[in-house]
C-alpha cells in the first residue's frame, strides 16, 4: 500500500514540475531566440531490499527543443538570425549560445547583445567608427569608415553549430555546452542579415502539454486518496 501511494505522490511532483517548465515556456513566446525548454521524465526503481515494487518519476528539464522559430524582415543593418541550425557565440562567465541577434553596440563600440558581448573569431568584436555597416550570409562583418569609398571585413561573428542533445541552459537562461567546452566555430552556419527570429515556442503545444500534465495530477491524486482510503481500512482491520 505504501507504494501505491509513494509512486502517486511522485507522479504527482512530476506533473507540478512538468507544469512550471510549460509554463516558463509560455512566458517566452515573445522573446526573441528563446529555445523552448522541455521535460522529460523517467521511471526510476528504489534500491534497497524490498523496495522492487516502489517506483519515482524522475523529472529532467535541462532538455532543449532546437527547432528553428519564424524569420521576420526588420531591414536594421546590426539584426541577424540564424538560417537553419547554429548559434552565435557571447561571453556572459565563459561561452554561451544564442539565437537572439538583435545586436547593438554600447558606448566602448564593442557589439553586444542583450548587453552580453558578442563573440568574433579573436574574441569580443569592437568596431571602430563607421558610416555604413554589413552583415554577411557568412557571419562576416565590414564597414565603410567615414569618408571612405569601400567596405572594409574587419571581423567575423563566431557561428557555431551542435545537437539538441550536446546542449542545455544555464542559470541565466543561456544555452552552453553539456561538456563545458567552447564550441568549435562551424563555416557552415548561414546567417540572414537584416532578419530577427522569434520564439520557437509553439502556444498550442505548450497549452495541450500543460492540459495533460493537469489531468495527469488529477489522476494521481485521485490515486493517492485512494491508497490513503485503503490504508485505513486495513488499519481498521487490524486493529480489531
Amino acid at each position: 500500500m505504501d507504494a501505491l501511494i509513494y509512486t502517486a505522490m511522485s507522479g504527482a511532483e512530476r506533473a507540478l514540475r512538468g507544469q512550471q517548465v510549460h509554463a516558463n515556456n509560455l512566458a517566452n513566446m515573445d522573446t526573441g531566440g528563446f529555445r523552448a525548454n522541455m521535460e522529460l521524465s523517467t521511471a526510476q526503481t528504489l534500491p534497497g531490499y524490498g523496495y522492487d515494487d516502489r517506483h519515482m518519476t524522475q523529472l529532467q528539464a535541462n532538455a532543449v527543443l532546437t527547432r528553428q522559430g519564424t524569420l521576420k524582415s526588420t531591414g536594421r543593418e546590426l539584426d541577424a538570425a540564424i538560417s537553419g541550425d547554429g548559434f552565435f557565440t557571447v561571453h556572459a562567465t565563459g561561452e554561451a549560445y544564442t539565437r537572439a541577434g538583435a545586436f547593438a553596440l554600447d558606448p566602448a563600440g564593442t557589439l553586444t547583445v542583450n548587453g552580453m558581448p558578442v563573440l568574433g573569431e579573436g574574441g569580443p568584436i569592437t568596431l571602430p567608427e563607421y558610416s555604413k555597416i554589413a552583415i554577411g550570409q557568412d557571419g562576416s562583418i565590414s564597414i565603410q569608415s567615414p569618408g571612405a569609398a569601400t567596405m572594409q571585413s574587419i571581423d567575423k561573428l563566431k557561428l557555431v553549430k551542435a545537437e539538441a542533445a550536446e546542449l542545455t541552459k544555464n542559470e541565466a537562461g543561456l544555452l552552453v555546452a553539456r561538456s563545458g567546452q567552447p564550441l568549435a566555430s562551424d563555416a557552415g552556419v548561414l546567417v540572414r542579415p537584416g532578419h530577427l527570429e522569434g520564439s520557437n515556442v509553439s502556444a498550442v503545444e505548450e497549452m495541450v502539454a500543460t492540459m495533460s500534465l493537469n489531468r495527469t495530477f488529477e489522476i494521481q491524486m485521485k490515486l493517492f486518496k485512494a491508497s490513503d482510503s485503503m490504508a485505513e481500512v486495513g488499519n481498521r482491520l487490524v486493529g480489531g
